[in-house]
């Protein structure tokens, strides 16, 4: 039904995991001993997030959501995308001419880093499926789910039905190509995964990290030991690219170029705001007492 693309850009840089030093975040949880999000729950996380989205379907001008766009998208628990359309869209007059399952769509779904950051493109998720639309109760349904994910994105009420359409892509097949790699997603997997709970924190966290704490970045080069030479140089800068429960990923560029990335792991994974910031705290401060 469909191929994921080209390469990320700078997908081919040198990426290595850099453990946390001992005692410095707490115990690990012996329940969650793995050290990155599986492909299912990075699907899951782009999924349900604000990244933007481009819907095709086969033999129609869908085309992009960039006019027209969707106001919201949401995950039920059976695994189901919802997407929020114009109703007048050449993706919701398709869906409502659609006999059964007749319908094959695909939603591509783009991941930039919210920071500054050579190669800002992370990665990319692939979905694909049949469109159907929903009506009666199950629109009510859906239109709640999308309101309580998407808090004013969806009109008091509902809106007017002609105005709004709710589609509902039953996920057959999914993929996805980011910094951790390239890999094939079962949909049962992508149903029963959970996005990342650091998610909807992430964009702020990061911004934040870049904007106020520079140096604190470029000071966790002291954590790379005997690498620390190759990607710390006068001019290097360390630029937070993603974040997630599992630990902090920065770029570090010499004179503007990116030349290496580098993943600080926390020692157990975090569960919220609270936590991940004693667990960046705990990093900075193990490699400031490094220099």
């Amino acid at each position: 039904m469909f191929r994921p693309g080209s390469p990320m850009p700078g997908s081919g840089r040198p990426t290595e995991s850099v453990p946390a030093p001992a005692g410095t975040t707490g115990q690990p949880r012996p329940w969650e001993d793995a050290r990155q999000p599986t492909a299912a729950e990075r699907v899951r996380t782009l999924a349900e997030s604000n990244a933007s989205a481009v819907l095709t379907i086969p033999g129609t001008d869908s085309g992009g959501w960039g006019a027209g766009a969707p106001s919201a998208r949401a995950v039920t628990a059976d695994g189901d995308v919802l997407l929020l359309m114009p109703g007048d869209s050449p993706a919701a007059r398709a869906a409502a001419h659609a006999q059964h399952d007749e319908l094959t769509a695909l939603i591509e779904i783009s991941d930039v880093a919210p920071v500054a950051v050579p190669h800002r493109i992370r990665g990319r998720a692939w979905l694909g499926g049949w469109l159907t639309p929903l009506r009666g109760r199950e629109r009510a349904e859906g239109l709640a789910l999308l309101a309580r994910t998407h808090p004013g994105a969806v009109p008091a009420g509902g809106g007017d039905p002609g105005t709004r359409a709710v589609l509902r892509l039953e996920v057959g097949e999914a993929a996805v190509d980011d910094l951790w790699g390239a890999e094939p997603v079962e949909p049962d997997a992508f149903a029963a995964a959970a996005a990342d709970p650091l998610a909807g924190h992430e964009a702020a966290i990061l911004q934040h990290l870049a904007t106020a704490h520079g140096d604190a970045l470029r000071g966790l080069c002291g954590l790379l030991g005997e690498r620390a030479d190759r990607v710390c140089g006068a001019r290097g800068r360390g630029v937070p690219l993603s974040l997630d429960r599992f630990g902090l990923r920065v770029r570090f560029t010499e004179g503007g170029e990116p030349v290496f990335d580098a993943r600080f792991d926390f020692s157990g994974p975090v569960r919220d705001v609270t936590e991940v910031r004693h667990a960046l705290g705990a990093l900075f401060t193990a490699a400031d007492g490094d220099r």
